[in-house]
């Protein structure tokens, strides 16, 4: 009978480790369960997910769609593939938002080494996207920067809007964080980004972020900008921070943890939670997406969400 009990209770807490979570997406287009990088608007009564999905064997990057009612079901809707010479290589990890009647969506240039850069492209439907005709949009210079731009996450806030992006030092190691501004009445062009700073206005400084800080994701609550960000390079494991700051470019970090950690051993994101998106729904409640995965080989992604408690301009927390 102790043996029985012994079993039933490692065979109870096994169930537990590999419960998946209530939204718990992937795209199987590759070949493979893979997709990463989400992004969430609010669109003609539904809400739209953006994200990167591999080609075929795992080859090049571009861009999946989907549709939700709910924010845990959702169902695919498209895809953006390579439309431009620029994007020969694949594109990927889209920022989104909406203004008036249409989705503007900011990605990056996929397989180009330190050429990649940021571009835009809008859309009326959510589905067919016209290219920025300026595209490339932006690309970092100075000593700080090798050049090289992705992750891009435009925001508005106080009377403008905030293109944050990730790029790596000089010597191709430290992945941190740049801004640049444009103006409110913007339609996007590249003569319109200004870089705002000649240093990078976050890059890793606590041990859980080791070499890499990229992946940022922005809201504004109350006086503040919020900033949810991942720490260190993929499956190392990345972990999700969170930082605000009052003029956009000087950052407090919320302590010295992650606000998001990789899940326990036989979990579905044992080896990751990284590249977050926040966002706000159409009651009022915050949710925080993000990827993860348990196996390490780049081979099966998924995407999931977590509800915050958020009443107060202070820290948010995870609601249990």
């Amino acid at each position: 009978m102790k043996k029985i009990i012994v079993f039933l209770f490692l065979a109870l807490n096994v169930g537990l480790a590999q419960e998946k979570p209530q939204m718990y997406f992937t795209d199987l287009s590759s070949g493979n369960p893979v997709a990463k990088d989400p992004k969430i608007v609010f669109f003609k009564k539904s809400y739209w997910m953006y994200y990167s999905i591999p080609g075929k064997d795992m080859s090049g990057w571009h861009i999946g769609i989907a549709k939700s009612d709910n924010l845990k079901d959702w169902k695919k809707a498209g895809e953006i593939n390579s439309g431009a010479d620029y994007e020969k290589n694949g594109l990927c990890a889209p920022g989104a938002l909406v203004r008036n009647d249409t989705i503007h969506l900011f990605y990056q240039t996929y397989g180009n080494g330190l050429k990649d850069a940021i571009c835009h492209a809008y859309s009326t439907d959510g589905i067919n996207f016209k290219r920025n005709e300026t595209n490339p949009i932006f690309s970092p210079t100075g000593e700080w920067t090798c050049g090289r731009a992705i992750d891009a996450e435009v925001v508005e806030f106080k009377g403008e809007y905030l293109l944050y992006f990730a790029t790596r030092d000089a010597s191709y190691k430290i992945q941190k964080q740049g801004v640049a501004s444009a103006p409110i009445k913007t339609n996007f062009k590249k003569s319109d980004w200004k870089q705002l700073t000649n240093t990078s206005v976050m890059e890793p400084t606590l041990d859980w972020e080791k070499n890499c800080v990229e992946g940022a994701s922005c809201i504004k609550k109350g006086k503040y900008l919020y900033m949810f960000y991942a720490g260190a390079y993929n499956n190392e494991p990345q972990q999700i921070g969170v930082a605000r700051s009052t003029d956009g470019i000087h950052w407090e970090r919320n302590g010295v943890k992650p606000f998001v950690e990789n899940g326990k051993t036989g979990t579905w994101n044992s080896a990751e939670s990284g590249h977050p998106d926040i966002f706000k729904d159409q009651k009022g409640q915050y949710w925080l997406f993000f990827q993860g995965n348990n196996t390490k080989d780049g081979k099966s992604w998924y995407l999931s969400n977590l509800k915050l408690n958020w009443k107060s301009d202070d820290w948010p927390s995870i609601r249990q």
